[in-house]
């Protein structure tokens, strides 16, 4: 049953069928030996993710030849979003094999997302990379994703700045004030993200609001750039600041 659903429904002929059983092994339901060795999908998605990540870089950079480094890294993170894979994987199918012992009310969790992830990883053990890129392009972006959408879909540039804050073990601080620009002139607001003593954006809006989001814009661009890895191998690259 398990082996027609990979075929029929996952759309996947395994050769190495245990690695499939393992994508969909959440940690809740991990098997643990005597040895102390547990066995559950988080090698897997990690291994997935990284795959992903690369597959979709690919794709894109081919799909959009005159479009900026920018565009690139802002359409990628929709696609990778937790949200976004979660419902990826519900289209796919790879909730109706998860195996876990935890509520099944389990898409605040991202479990989905997660052995979505671990499902690829294992393809790419399985298949190689070649067919593992083919599988994501053909099954999953050709089918389920719709660029022009996720085109005109406006980014949270703020949560998406926290999110990489967390993620790199960075603390974002933002620096927001009022000021009047002109006499007489309605007050603006002005903000400062920095991590550190690094200045990463800043922003001016009517709102508070406004000018995070601004900030958190020019600061993501930043952050996605080749000068700011050039900057953070010079000092301290993922460290605690």
């Amino acid at each position: 049953k398990f082996i027609g659903f990979l075929c029929n429904r996952i759309n996947i002929v395994p050769g190495k069928l245990k690695l499939y059983e393992i994508a969909f092994l959440h940690r809740s339901a991990s098997v643990i030996f005597t040895d102390g060795t547990v066995i559950n999908n988080e090698r897997l998605e990690y291994l997935g993710d990284a795959i992903l990540d690369a597959v979709i870089a690919d794709y894109l950079f081919k799909k959009f030849p005159r479009k900026k480094e920018g565009f690139l890294t802002q359409m990628r993170s929709k696609i990778v979003k937790r949200s976004n894979l979660d419902h990826l994987a519900r289209q796919v199918g790879v909730d109706e094999l998860i195996v876990s012992n935890t509520n099944r009310n389990i898409h605040k969790k991202h479990i989905y997302g997660d052995a979505f992830e671990a499902l690829i990883g294992a393809i790419y053990l399985d298949k190689g990379y070649d067919k593992t890129r083919k599988y994501i392009v053909n099954n999953v972006i050709k089918n389920y994703v719709d660029l022009d959408q996720l085109i005109n879909k406006e980014m949270d540039y703020k949560s998406r700045i926290i999110e990489w804050g967390q993620k790199n073990k960075y603390n974002i601080i933002f620096e927001t004030k009022e000021e009047y620009l002109e006499i007489g002139q309605s007050p603006v607001f002005v903000a400062n993200i920095k991590v550190s003593e690094t200045t990463l954006g800043n922003g001016q809006g009517k709102s508070k609001k406004d000018a995070e989001q601004n900030a958190s814009e020019q600061a993501y661009g930043y952050v996605s750039s080749a000068s700011f890895l050039e900057h953070t191998s010079e000092t301290h690259p993922h460290s605690s600041v």
